[in-house]
């Protein structure tokens, strides 16, 4: 039996459905407060962050090269992965967390907008919009960050690799 997603959670005024959001995905600017954190250390603020927007995931927000704080980020020796919107990505280390950020150098055409710009695993670091600490979305391999204004349900957890 093929598994389906549970029914979809109606957004209330505000809030976005994962399942309006387009295949292929779309790159969205934002200028809402992006902030992440490792304990008390600042690795990377921004007001012009870019979100991408795949159906059933909540939003993975990409933070300019120039938000980072310098020497809290290098380059990780894990190996490449493969998305196929956005091409190889490549793995970074923050303050000796191996791989809880990645960037996608020479992405594919249509997400030019975010070659050298970082995102973090919100389930590795703390990392907030607007001042509200994100939800990390379930399973190890995704990174979408989940806030009060996106709904679901979202891919990620068991049983959902079907969706």
């Amino acid at each position: 039996m093929r598994p389906y997603p549970p029914p979809r959670v109606e957004p209330e005024p505000g809030q976005e459905s994962v399942w309006d959001y387009p295949r292929p995905p779309a790159c969205v600017p934002s200028d809402r407060h992006v902030l992440v954190r490792l304990g008390d250390t600042v690795v990377a603020e921004t007001r012009e962050a870019y979100r991408v927007l795949e159906t059933s995931h909540p939003p993975t927000w990409y933070l300019p090269p120039d938000s980072v704080v310098e020497g809290t980020v290098t380059r990780s020796s894990m190996r490449s992965t493969w998305c196929e919107w956005k091409g190889a990505a490549t793995y970074w280390d923050v303050l000796g967390l191996t791989g809880v950020a990645w960037s996608y150098e020479t992405p594919s055409a249509g997400f030019e907008s975010i070659a050298g710009y970082l995102t973090f695993y919100p389930s590795r670091l703390a990392c907030s919009i607007d001042g509200e600490p994100v939800r990390p979305q379930e399973g190890g391999f995704y990174g979408g960050w989940i806030t009060s204004d996106v709904v679901g349900p979202f891919k990620g957890g068991p049983g959902t690799s079907g969706w």
